[in-house]
């Protein structure tokens, strides 16, 4: 599944976002067995809206609780700038009320799938300027502290010296605008197509290094990069002082754990090693439908998590 399909979906379920009631009794209902105890992670993973619907019902806001309710202590959702200003204000306060994070949110003005920043285009970088300031008004309302930024495709026209250049020329803009927040962009290296200009993680690495900010940083999506790269723990090992975080999904298939050939639980417990206190993004679909495939992937997780 792709980022834009994810951004996409979430849009357009955005609408629903009211309560329900009785949501704590109902989930209580639910028989459970001691591989989905309801107790909190090793780590902080973060479900996204519509991962767990069949038991929770259509609203983001009963998603969430059902969420808690199940041991997961942190969100994700793609397309929260999109959502009204109420729609992210509930979301913000229901975090708030359950003691919850916010992970990533992108940052896209509508330039991330297309030729934009790599040309240094003075139209591309004001745009990228002027989401990002939005960005910041949005994340207050949900106490978010990450938030993910792609720098579009190749400009072919242009050699690769210059389209690196102009990508931190706008990094470096984007970064004097979140650092005063304590605000964090993350770049994201993907695999979905070779047009993408960050594709393996030493090239993230190299522009995080040269625009020099703490708020210029990593997203380590293990699913895109073993795809593209592999070497999974070296490469984290190597990158590891830009990474501000990382994102699971299974390859092939982008699924949950256990359903292709990543070894999750060995990666889950290296990072839990070296002291990773971060959000870990489920940036992934469920591998069944259904409320069977809903407690598939709290049951991987419980499984890989469980390697302590």
């Amino acid at each position: 599944m792709k980022r834009s399909e994810f951004i996409r979906n979430s849009l357009l379920t955005a609408g629903a976002i009211t309560t329900g009631a009785g949501l704590t009794n109902t989930f209580a209902a639910e028989k459970t067995n001691d591989t989905l105890s309801d107790k909190t992670f090793n780590l902080d993973y973060a479900p996204h809206q519509g991962m767990f619907q069949n038991h929770a019902g259509k609203s983001f806001l009963d998603q969430i609780q059902f969420m808690y309710d199940k041991g997961f202590r942190s969100i994700e959702d793609n397309g929260y700038l999109g959502r009204s200003v109420e729609e992210q204000e509930k979301i913000g306060n229901l975090l708030a009320k359950l003691g919850m994070r916010m992970g990533v949110f992108v940052v896209d003005g509508g330039d991330n799938w297309k030729t934009s920043l790599t040309t240094g285009k003075k139209e591309f970088k004001d745009k990228f300027i002027e989401t990002c300031k939005k960005s910041v008004e949005a994340a207050k309302r949900c106490n978010a502290k990450w938030l993910t930024v792609v720098p579009g495709f190749y400009e072919r026209n242009l050699p690769y010296g210059n389209q690196f250049a102009n990508v931190i020329d706008a990094m470096r803009a984007g970064a004097e605008i979140f650092e005063p927040h304590g605000l964090i962009m993350v770049l994201e290296t993907l695999s979905d197509t070779p047009e993408l200009f960050l594709q393996k993680t030493n090239e993230t690495y190299a522009v995080c290094k040269a625009v020099n900010s703490p708020s210029c940083k990593i997203l380590y999506d293990i699913y895109h990069m073993q795809r593209t790269e592999g070497d999974l723990i070296k490469t984290i090992d190597r990158c590891w002082d830009e990474i501000a975080y990382i994102q699971i999904g299974d390859n092939p298939g982008r699924k949950e754990p256990t359903t292709g050939e990543i070894n999750y639980k060995n990666l889950f417990k290296h990072l839990h090693n070296k002291g990773y206190k971060g959000v870990m993004g489920m940036e992934h679909g469920n591998s069944k439908g259904g409320k069977e495939g809903e407690l598939a992937v709290i049951s991987a997780y419980r499984a890989e998590d469980n390697f302590l």
